[in-house]
């Protein structure tokens, strides 16, 4: 069912999503950003993500994604994966994207990083620590050990700054999802005291509080260590029968 967190006399951005950190990301910098959204859940453990709908705007059958009604030029645009989500809202608002071409660079080297380093490597960590029909010692121990070296990235380039890239932006938002999670990816966090305060200042923030409730409840729901059609749906990229 659709949820509408419209705060703004304006047609809202309708949100594809599900309360991962992926969805959480677009979620977080919606609420940051002050933007009106419509909500239209995609139930991955459901194979919603197969649905010819919702592959008409995401052909990797993955979420997040967004169609603006107000695109550019003022017609509706789709955009897909979170990475190119975050920046095309930031280019929307202004918000937490530099205008600055050096500074834009920053951002946008964090953001990659994130999305090809910190983003996989957690997923597999948590695949394979929590939800690996069989424990594998090799690989539990290879994602944890590279989750461990990229939280090392961060911390050292945390010790001389706030956030990752200057003043806050779509860098640090495409991060805490995952970053939160350091437990079940089988970390200490004490190892990484500018990594804790920066996690710290990001978990205080109301907009990422207000991001991270985004139906909670329905992840709550889905208990996915226990629920073998759902693990099936998702580790196995097919839709539910």
């Amino acid at each position: 069912m659709a949820q509408d967190h419209s705060a703004q006399d304006q047609q809202p951005i309708e949100l594809h999503y599900w309360p991962t950190p992926n969805g959480w990301k677009i979620t977080i910098m919606l609420e940051e950003c002050g933007l009106p959204y419509a909500l239209r859940l995609v139930n991955i453990g459901k194979g919603d993500q197969f649905k010819p709908e919702f592959l008409a705007i995401s052909p990797n059958n993955k979420m997040p994604a967004i169609v603006d009604p107000d695109g550019p030029g003022g017609a509706p645009i789709s955009v897909f994966e979170s990475g190119a989500i975050l920046q095309y809202l930031g280019r929307k608002t202004g918000k937490f994207y530099p205008a600055d071409a050096r500074s834009r660079v920053e951002v946008d080297e964090w953001l990659f990083w994130q999305m090809s380093g910190l983003g996989p490597m957690a997923g597999q960590a948590h695949h394979f620590r929590i939800y690996a029909p069989e424990k594998i010692p090799y690989a539990i121990e290879r994602y944890t050990n590279e989750v461990h070296r990229l939280y090392g990235v961060m911390n050292k380039r945390l010790a001389d700054r706030e956030f990752l890239a200057g003043d806050i932006s779509i860098a640090d938002i495409a991060c805490i999802g995952w970053a939160k999670s350091w437990e079940r990816q089988g970390q200490k966090i004490e190892e990484f005291p500018h990594f804790k305060r920066w996690l710290d200042t990001m978990l205080a923030r109301p907009g990422v509080q207000r991001g991270l409730a985004v139906s909670s409840d329905d992840r709550q729901k889905l208990d996915l260590a226990k629920d073998k059609d759902a693990q099936a749906v998702l580790f196995g990229q097919r839709a539910r029968p």
